[in-house]
């Protein structure tokens, strides 16, 4: 089945190509179409996800996948969450919102820099409308650690493997986080569904 992945974040795409595809799913990424800059106007990430998912449905006519995720900071009462990839600013790159993250929390102490990452994955097709939901708790650091993921991922210290989401593989990563058990949960239902 060829499903249309709503995004131009090119780590997402990989991630979520790898995530589907090892179950027989082609993904195609909006490549060919025109893209929407402005679609995440909702308040939660269900919102944006399936603002996103039908958008890109209707103008492709494809069954669509779409999803939206964030970083949610107990110290910043849920910031940046929607915001996340905003949160210092149009053009601002990874480490600048890395950076503006740590100079939010530089005065935190540890036990109280708790986070949790949230995606919300969301499904449009001819016949409806379905949404899943991944979390993944974990602390932040004071510096980036590691080289891997994107986002904020070099500063998301996760206790039970003892690494940040940037240390981890690719194979570690899928199997703990928040975007990992949305996808996973989409692709349990897609096989049983389609």
């Amino acid at each position: 089945m060829r499903l249309l992945l709503a995004t131009t974040n090119e780590g997402k795409i990989r991630e979520l190509r790898k995530i589907l595809g090892d179950e027989g799913f082609e993904v195609i990424g909006l490549d060919d179409l025109e893209t929407q800059d402005d679609l995440e106007t909702g308040s939660t990430f269900a919102e944006n996800a399936l603002l996103k998912a039908r958008y890109y449905h209707r103008l492709s006519g494809m069954p669509t996948i779409a999803d939206d995720s964030g970083l949610a900071v107990d110290a910043l009462n849920g910031a940046p969450g929607v915001y996340s990839a905003r949160f210092a600013g149009v053009g601002a790159t990874d480490p600048d919102r890395n950076l503006k993250l740590l100079e939010e929390m530089k005065d935190v102490p540890d036990e109280k820099r708790g986070a949790e990452f949230v995606c919300v994955a969301a499904f449009v097709w001819e016949g409806g409308e379905k949404i899943f939901t991944g979390t993944a708790r974990g602390r932040l650091t004071r510096e980036p650690r590691g080289t891997g993921g994107f986002g904020y991922d070099p500063l998301f210290f996760y206790e039970p493997f003892g690494k940040t989401f940037a240390q981890l593989t690719h194979e570690e990563k899928t199997a703990v986080s928040h975007r990992g058990k949305a996808f996973q949960q989409l692709t349990e239902w897609l096989k049983a569904t389609f």
